[in-house]
């Protein structure tokens, strides 16, 4: 499988200056870029070697580049027939979208074309975010919002153009729009590639991450035998991307929460951008972990409940608007009474 990271972020927010760096850099990938474009300008004009009629570009350190303005699944097919052809080499692919992009679709790709899906995988959503300005584009702008609710990390940029104070309320803003996405300043894209590639994002048994200070500040509320996070927003900024946590220590009855995510997919599926749990089931020795990206979910056994491990279940959803009380409400209904 070919892993495929997708490069997200606002006009401006520094995704060209970051994968210039990517592309520049001599560690040994081979990446082939594919830039999902509007007619924005594209990164091809300062740093391809060779102007060719063709879509696709060799680079003198082996990286590939190719701008697409059709269907992103036929593209991905094309660069997978070429690598099995021999006709083209290389190691992972970029998709870098254009800044007014919603990155759900993109991501969807790699679940709803079985061809995509049995030759790619995808590794994570990066998302970079401008110190100075995001602030005010997640005010008026939704895509925004869309972009860092999908994120798997988040890149703050030019954080030398904004005051201490700003980039705090930034940092905790974003906190509470996705607490599974770790924050990192990075200044002129020198990010190392570690942070980059390979996050495992989207693979089910990858480390559900939530930022501790994310709860840290949430109120419990104590009147349930359980705790779940009521979680207060603090700063002033009504945002319409969200998320929540939901905790419990009492095992869920498979059947019951089978039907009731199911219905929630099917009724609110549109307005969750990312979910992700690891779950605690009656009559299950193991962890059950879940994911899914809008109506797509996909579920898998992990590991064994260690001896001295504390069973719970933890879950993390990031969505537009969604009805948060009535989703708790139904979780709390499908546990062991």
């Amino acid at each position: 499988m070919i892993p495929v990271t997708i490069l997200t972020g606002f006009l401006g927010s520094g995704k060209t200056t970051l994968l210039k760096r990517i592309l520049g850099e001599q560690h040994g990938m081979k990446i082939a870029v594919i830039e999902n474009e509007f007619g924005e300008e594209n990164i091809d004009n300062d740093i391809l070697v060779q102007e060719t009629a063709e879509q696709i570009i060799q680079m003198s350190n082996g990286c590939i580049c190719c701008t697409i303005r059709g269907d992103l699944a036929r593209a991905l097919e094309d660069l997978a027939n070429r690598k099995k052809a021999g006709a083209l080499n290389f190691d992972r692919v970029v998709i870098e979208t254009t800044g007014l992009a919603n990155p759900g679709p993109v991501a969807q790709t790699f679940f709803m074309d079985n061809t995509v899906a049995n030759e790619f995988l995808l590794d994570a959503i990066i998302t970079l975010v401008d110190a100075k300005h995001t602030g005010a584009q997640l005010d008026q702008h939704e895509v925004v919002q869309q972009q860092v609710g999908f994120a798997d990390r988040l890149f703050i940029t030019k954080s030398d153009l904004a005051d201490t104070d700003t980039l705090e309320t930034l940092k905790h803003r974003l906190l509470h729009m996705n607490p599974r996405a770790a924050i990192k300043v990075v200044n002129f894209g020198d990010a190392d590639i570690k942070e980059i590639f390979d996050l495992r994002g989207f693979n089910l048994n990858s480390k559900l991450e939530i930022d501790p200070d994310f709860l840290a500040e949430d109120d419990h509320d104590h009147a349930h035998d359980h705790e779940h996070e009521h979680h207060h927003h603090h700063a002033h900024h009504d945002d319409k991307i969200k998320s929540f946590v939901y905790r419990s220590d009492k095992p869920f009855d498979p059947n019951r929460l089978e039907d009731f995510l199911g219905g929630i997919l099917q009724i609110y599926g549109e307005r969750l951008l990312r979910y992700k749990g690891v779950l605690y089931m009656k009559g299950v020795d193991r962890k059950v972990v879940f994911q899914g990206v809008y109506q797509m979910m996909g579920s898998d056994l992990a590991g064994k409940w260690a001896p001295a491990e504390k069973k719970n279940s933890k879950m993390v959803f990031i969505g537009i608007e969604l009805p948060k009380d009535l989703i708790t409400d139904g979780l709390d209904a499908c546990l062991v009474k």
